[in-house]
């Protein structure tokens, strides 16, 4: 499914899980979508499983939302005490929209006892008392803290089903465009490793003397890390320098976003120092996760970073907010940085990575390993310095599920927009948007007419137009680019990003489905063209790295994807 698809239906007003592989634009849909809700006037309420998850969404936890706090169990008396507590009952009554994030790390306990709670506050016996739920996350990603009892996934619990949860499983990837290393994440991921793959990643294993010095170590345990990032620092000349975290609002959120935030309370650099970006710049200069170096001091005395891309960016702090009911309740100030010689994998997820340094010699959870490895976008970007078997390893009532939730996706897309072969009749768009009115209306918001329709509509009128024997998403990326439109025009009316559209072409042309002429007028002028297959015939490897820095960087790596093709 794609993220525009996923959207539509979350605009419905229906439950629905969302849910996808790392990199698939989870997180930016469900933003897409809240960016929906409070442009219609409605206020959803954004929590998650853990401190730092929260973090990222602009949140608090689904444990202090709901009042829970750490109980391992309520007892009737406990929950009445809970939904008497007038600032839990308050917040809980005037929710609309509840979305908790990494659902995989809530267990079905704490599933459980969010929702007893809200069924007491609401006074209504549905599930979370009625209120509209979006579950997002990935059970194939890190799990609940068991503290040595039986795991139980949030989906085990009656809760779950109760809630008749639409699956919207994300397709697309927009994090890897490695081919060789998409193929070892996903044997990963459908527990179908075998000797080929793991021969793959042990062709990255490098012994500590080969070690690129501006990548970051990820660690299965936290008690490392501190420790050598203090110690790497200590190496560097000069004096360090010290930027203090500042706070606004009460001191039980402050803590709360003090232990999400990735930037520590007190962040101490020097010159040259190794460094990861812990925010989003709203400029698009930086992501969760860009690597640099700090070069200098700017005029205000903010570092300076050089990223890996040869980017110079003057810093300056950025806020992390608390929100309740759009209005801010707490927030921190810190500059969005962190020392980058080692952190966990935990705090990794999220993030997307350049490169990193992994010990998975450590690895004692399912899925440590495969959040390690799919933080990073290309194969070239891992240094492995030790792996064991388990760190290979998925949770194997996982793999199960997961065929359950891609069958609920697809029944879920044949719903909304069915496949040309499906034999079922369309939804029309009159009929969808009628639903979204009345999910509007319902919910106490205001329809804006035209309001984020064009692109459905466009969307809509592309599957129309398909490639018989050919998969839905590559029947309509083939047709967008028959059609003339340019690489961002394509990408702009399928919802997806530019490289995502470029592995769409890479893969017909494998099956034999894709002429030179359906994308010739993607390749850039003859001259580009020229410079750009000498450069690929002197590289003679399959890696762009080499040829797009030989180059110095005046094609996108989807350029020179492009020019490949052609040269096939």
């Amino acid at each position: 499914m794609t993220q525009g698809e996923a959207l539509t239906i979350l605009k419905t007003g229906a439950n629905v899980f969302l849910t996808g592989e790392p990199g698939s634009g989870k997180t930016h849909t469900v933003n897409a979508f809240v960016e929906w809700l409070r442009n219609s006037g409605i206020e959803p309420s954004v929590t998650a499983a853990t401190g730092i998850a929260a973090t990222h969404v602009g949140g608090m936890t689904l444990h202090s939302w709901s009042g829970i706090g750490i109980s391992e169990s309520l007892s009737k008396a406990d929950v009445d005490r809970i939904a008497t507590k007038e600032h839990i009952a308050r917040r809980i009554q005037k929710a609309k929209v509840l979305i908790i994030e990494e659902i995989s790390m809530l267990s079905a306990s704490t599933f459980e006892m969010a929702d007893a709670v809200c069924r007491e506050v609401r006074r209504v016996d549905k599930p979370f008392g009625g209120l509209t739920v979006v579950l997002v996350g990935d059970f194939f990603q890190l799990p609940p803290v068991s503290r040595g009892r039986e795991v139980k996934f949030a989906y085990s619990s009656a809760v779950w089903r109760d809630l008749s949860l639409l699956t919207c499983y994300l397709t697309e990837q927009y994090r890897q465009d490695d081919s060789d290393f998409l193929s070892v994440l996903s044997a990963i991921r459908s527990g179908n490793v075998e000797e080929l793959h793991y021969e793959e990643l042990m062709r990255r294993h490098r012994d500590p003397s080969e070690l690129p010095l501006d990548a970051p170590k990820l660690f299965s345990h936290n008690a490392d890390v501190d420790r050598i990032n203090a110690a790497e620092l200590a190496k560097l000349k000069g004096v360090s320098r010290k930027f203090s975290m500042s706070s606004k609002g009460k001191d039980t959120m402050i803590e709360g976003l003090k232990r999400g935030c990735l930037s520590p309370e007190t962040l101490e650099l020097k010159e040259g120092a190794v460094v990861m970006f812990t925010k989003n710049s709203p400029q698009g200069k930086f992501v969760n996760g860009t690597l640099g170096i700090v070069t200098g001091w700017g005029a205000d005395g903010m570092p300076i970073v050089e990223t890996k891309d040869g980017l110079s960016i003057s810093t300056e702090p950025m806020e992390w907010q608390l929100e309740e009911q759009g209005k801010v309740k707490a927030s921190v100030s810190q500059i969005p940085l962190r020392l980058a010689y080692a952190m966990t994998v935990h705090k990794s997820q999220g993030m997307s990575m350049d490169a990193a340094i992994m010990d998975l010699s450590k690895a004692f959870e399912y899925g440590q390993g495969y959040v390690a490895l799919s933080r990073v976008r290309r194969l070239s970007g891992v240094f492995l310095t030790g792996m064991n078997a388990r760190a290979l390893e998925v949770h194997p009532e996982i793999l199960e599920k997961d065929k359950d939730f891609r069958a609920a996706s697809d029944a879920a897309r044949d719903a909304f927009a069915p496949r040309p072969d499906s034999g079922q009749a369309a939804m029309s768009e009159t009929e969808i948007i009628d639903m979204q009115k009345k999910f509007v209306k319902a919910v106490g918001g205001a329809w804006l007419e035209n309001e984020g329709h064009e692109k459905q509509k466009i969307s809509r009128q592309v599957r129309g137009k398909t490639v018989a024997g050919l998969p839905g998403r590559l029947a309509e990326t083939l047709q967008s680019a028959r059609d003339g439109k340019s690489l961002v025009e394509v990408a702009k009316v399928r919802g997806l990003a530019v490289s995502t559209i470029v592995k769409h072409l890479e893969e017909l042309a494998e099956i034999g489905k894709l002429a030179r002429a359906d994308f010739a007028h993607l390749l850039p002028d003859h001259g580009a063209t020229d410079e750009i297959q000498e450069a690929l015939a002197t590289a003679g490897k399959e890696v762009l790295s080499p040829v797009f820095h030989s180059l110095g960087g005046r094609y996108s790596f989807e350029i020179i994807r492009l020019v490949r093709l052609a040269r096939e």
